[in-house]
């Protein structure tokens, strides 16, 4: 465990900056383009497939996916992005790994991807913990993802907090009676609807090969820039890249291949 002693612009949109906080993993997820993805602790069928489904394919451009690594929703989003594409936030100190059914879940998390807490050693998980840790886990992301809730819940906690930090939000389709915490917001117009996972996760960019580095020249591509925005930032090498077939220059946009 290490204490994180650079500031993460992310979470100055927080009420309070977190006085301290603990890492466990790749602090290097921190620098990667962030979606944050919360919901109930005990999903329907449907909404545990295309939780599932979303984070996949979130992770297959690059995106780390962020959550509370509670049961349900937080631990579905994680194992579909894959441990080594995803940060789980705690609501308790790192050297306790909690709940105790996500134990090897959260294990995992710790070794390939992170894991993060504002709690010292120690800390046991309280219900004004699983508040301080929603605030981050949406802070973090630069939109809100919220795949099943009811009204009165922790994950429309997680919605006030977006709501305040100015972030958008998108939710699953759900039947009338269903998810009502969802649909309360999609009648508000509070919230957009994601209807196809494949054209929403396209706002990141094109699914690519694992085997192609996802570093900064990556992510850059992932927008589509100008060659003259690409040149301006990363000189030869996107002719490198265009020669092994990572990129395309085309109509003066480059595009990952």
């Amino acid at each position: 465990m290490i204490t994180v002693d650079f500031t993460l612009p992310e979470l100055e949109s927080m009420k309070k900056y977190p006085a301290s906080l603990y890492a466990k993993g790749d602090v290097g997820l921190l620098s990667r383009p962030k979606v944050s993805i919360v919901g109930t602790r005990r999903p329907f069928g449907y909404t545990k497939q295309y939780t599932f489904d979303l984070a996949k394919a979130l992770s297959r451009r690059g995106v780390c996916v962020v959550s509370g690594a509670a049961m349900g929703v937080d631990a579905i989003a994680h194992q579909g992005a894959g441990a080594k594409n995803t940060i789980a936030v705690m609501a308790n100190s790192l050297d306790t790994r909690y709940p105790s059914v996500n134990r090897r879940l959260i294990e995992e998390i710790e070794k390939e991807g992170l894991t993060l807490s504002q709690f010292e050693p120690g800390f046991k998980a309280t219900a004004w913990s699983f508040v301080l840790r929603n605030e981050i886990v949406v802070a973090l992301g630069e939109f809100l993802i919220v795949t099943e809730a009811a009204l009165d819940s922790g994950s429309m906690r997680s919605v006030e907090y977006a709501l305040k930090m100015q972030k958008k939000i998108f939710v699953l389709p759900h039947r009338m009676g269903e998810s009502e915490g969802t649909n309360d917001l999609l009648k508000k117009g509070l919230a957009e609807p994601i209807y196809d996972i494949e054209t929403f996760a396209s706002l990141f960019g094109q699914a690519v090969d694992d085997t192609i580095p996802k570093d900064d020249f990556f992510y850059f591509c992932q927008r589509s820039p100008t060659l003259d925005e690409t040149l301006n930032s990363f000189g030869d090498r996107i002719y490198e890249a265009e020669l092994e077939g990572i990129v395309r220059i085309e109509n003066g946009l480059v595009r990952l291949v």
